[in-house]
C-alpha cells in the first residue's frame, strides 16, 4: 500500500463524552467528513465498543463520572497500542490534558470546539499514521533485501551462525578472522542486519588499500585546508556511520599512528577530523576483520595490544573451504543457480559428478574462488548443464591444474580490458566489475598491472 493509497483510508473514531451535545456534535462533524464514528457517554460503554470494533482515533473527555479520561486512555493503549488519543478539556483543565500528552496522547482540543481546527487535527493523524504504515513497509522491504545468506550446514559453519545470532542482539565490538575470500563482510552484513542498528548505515573500510594519510581522512574526516587539496570539509566513515555500524575489513594492515588514533576512538566515541581543534561525539558499533593473526602479531610488538584486546571483545572464526568440504555441494548449486539466473540462464544445473569433483579440490581461494570457477564454466560453457570436465580443477593438496591457471589469467585479462576501457579510472572500473576499490587494488598489485607508460 502506498503513502497515498494508506493517507486515503477513512479513519474510524471514537467519542467518549458524558455531553450529549458534544457527542452529538463530533459525531456529526465526523461523520459529514466520511469518517466511520462510534459515541460512549462513559468509559464503561467506550471499553465495550473497544472490545467489540477496531478504532484509530479516541476523542476522550478529560473529566468523566468514574473513570476519568487519563486512566480510560491507559486502557484503551493497552488492547491498542497505537490507538491516536486526543484529549478534550475545558479551559481550567490545561494542566489534565498536559499530562495526558505525557502519558502517550497525540493532542488535545479545547472546548468549545472549531471544526475547522478538528479537521486538520485528523488530517494530521491520517498523515502521521500513514507515514508509520509506510516507514513499516519500507523497513520490511529492507529486512527483505538484507545481506545474502550464508550458505553453509557443516559444523563448523552452524557455530558460526550461532555466533552470529548471539552476537547480533549486542554492540559488542566484533573481530572476524579468515582467510581470503571466506566471505569475513559477509558475516559482518550479517551481523549488522540482525542487529538493533539495522536500519542505520553500515559503512565498510577497506584499511589495506590505502595509504596511511588517506586511510586517516577516510576514517576520521578533515576540515578544509586541512592538507593540499582538501577544498571543503569531509565526513570520516564514523560520522558517516552514526547510528549504524562500521566494518573495518583489514585492520591488521594499518600503520601504529592510526592505531593510536583509532584505539582513542573506539574509548572515546569521539572523532577528531584531520586538521580540526573539537572532537565529534559519535554513536557507532565496530566490526573488524582481518586474515591475519593478530594475537602474533601484538605479541611479536608489531600491533598494538591494547588495541587488539580493544577489538577481539567476540572472535568470530570462519573456517576456510577446505575445512568444510561438505558445504561445497550447497555453495555450487546456490552459485550455479543465482548465476545462471542473472545470465539469463535459468534452466541451468550442475551434474552430481561435477559436485563430486569440486570436493576434491583445496579452493585456496575459498568461496570467492568457487564462486568463479562456477561463473567461468557458465560463460565458457555452452550447455544448460555443468559437467566436470567444464570446470578448473585443483586436487587437493596439489598444485593447481592448467585449467585453473586459466581461470586466474582470464581474470587478469578481464581487469585489464577493463582498467583499459576505462582510461584506469579506478572507481568507474571497479563498479563495472562490482568490486569495491581495495579489492580492485589488491587484483591489480596481484597480477601486476601497470597503466600504459607506467612501470607497474
Amino acid at each position: 500500500m502506498t503513502l497515498v493509497e494508506t493517507a486515503a483510508k477513512k479513519l474510524a473514531i471514537l467519542v467518549v463524552d458524558d455531553e450529549l451535545i458534544v457527542r452529538e456534535s463530533l459525531g456529526a462533524w465526523f461523520r459529514e467528513d466520511g469518517y466511520k464514528v462510534d459515541t460512549a457517554e462513559n468509559a464503561r460503554d467506550a471499553l465495550r465498543l473497544s472490545a467489540e470494533g477496531r478504532y484509530d482515533v479516541a476523542f476522550l473527555d478529560i473529566k468523566m463520572p468514574g473513570i476519568d479520561g487519563l486512566e480510560l486512555q491507559a486502557k484503551l493503549r493497552e488492547s491498542v497500542p497505537d490507538l491516536a488519543v486526543v484529549v478534550m478539556t475545558a479551559y481550567a483543565s490545561v494542566d489534565s490534558a498536559v499530562r495526558a500528552l505525557k502519558a502517550g496522547a497525540q493532542d488535545y482540543i479545547v472546548k468549545p470546539f472549531d471544526p475547522e481546527q478538528l479537521s486538520a487535527l485528523l488530517r494530521r493523524i491520517e498523515e502521521t499514521r500513514a507515514l508509520r504504515s509506510e516507514n513499516v513497509r519500507l523497513k520490511s522491504a529492507l529486512d527483505r533485501a538484507a545481506a545474502p545468506p550464508i550458505i553453509g550446514d557443516s559444523p563448523a559453519m552452524r557455530r558460526v551462525l550461532e555466533v552470529i545470532a548471539s552476537v547480533a542482539r549486542t554492540d559488542a565490538t566484533v573481530l572476524i578472522h579468515g582467510e581470503s575470500g571466506t566471505g569475513k563482510e559477509l558475516v559482518a552484513r550479517a551481523i549488522h542486519q540482525q542487529s538493533a542498528r539495522r536500519y542505520n548505515p553500515l559503512v565498510a573500510v577497506h584499511c589495506g588499500a590505502l595509504a596511511e594519510g588517506i586511510l586517516e581522512s577516510e576514517l576520521f574526516g578533515h576540515e578544509k585546508g586541512a592538507f593540499t587539496g582538501a577544498a571543503y570539509h569531509h565526513k570520516g566513515k564514523f560520522e558517516q556511520a552514526d547510528g549504524g555500524t562500521v566494518f573495518l575489513d583489514e585492520i591488521g594492515e594499518i600503520s601504529p599512528k592510526v592505531q593510536v588514533e583509532l584505539l582513542r576512538v573506539l574509548e572515546e566515541k569521539r572523532v577528531t577530523r584531520v586538521g580540526g581543534k573539537s572532537s565529534i561525539p559519535v554513536d557507532f558499533r565496530v566490526i573488524a576483520a582481518t586474515h591475519r593473526d593478530l594475537r602474533a602479531l601484538a605479541k611479536a610488538g608489531e600491533f598494538r595490544e591494547d588495541l587488539f584486546w580493544r577489538l577481539d571483545v567476540v572472535s568470530v572464526e570462519i573456517p576456510p573451504l577446505r575445512d568444510r568440504r561438505e558445504d561445497i555441494p550447497l555453495l555450487a548449486r546456490h552459485f550455479t543457480e543465482q548465476l545462471g539466473r542473472s545470465m539469463n540462464r535459468k534452466n541451468l544445473r550442475i551434474t552430481p559428478e561435477a559436485l563430486e569433483a569440486l570436493k576434491e579440490c583445496d579452493w585456496p581461494g575459498n568461496v570467492r574462488e568457487l564462486q568463479n570457477a562456477i561463473e567461468r564454466a557458465i560463460v565458457l560453457g555452452r550447455k544448460d548443464v555443468i559437467d566436470a570436465k567444464d570446470l578448473p580443477t585443483r586436487p587437493a593438496g596439489g598444485a593447481p591444474a592448467a585449467s585453473a591457471r586459466s581461470l586466474q589469467e582470464l581474470e587478469r585479462a578481464h581487469i585489464r580490458k577493463t582498467l583499459d576501457e576505462t582510461n584506469w579510472n579506478i572507481t568507474h572500473a571497479a563498479a563495472i566489475l562490482e568490486v569495491d576499490r581495495g579489492t580492485l587494488y589488491n587484483k591489480i598489485r596481484k597480477y601486476e598491472l601497470a597503466k600504459p607508460g607506467h612501470v607497474a
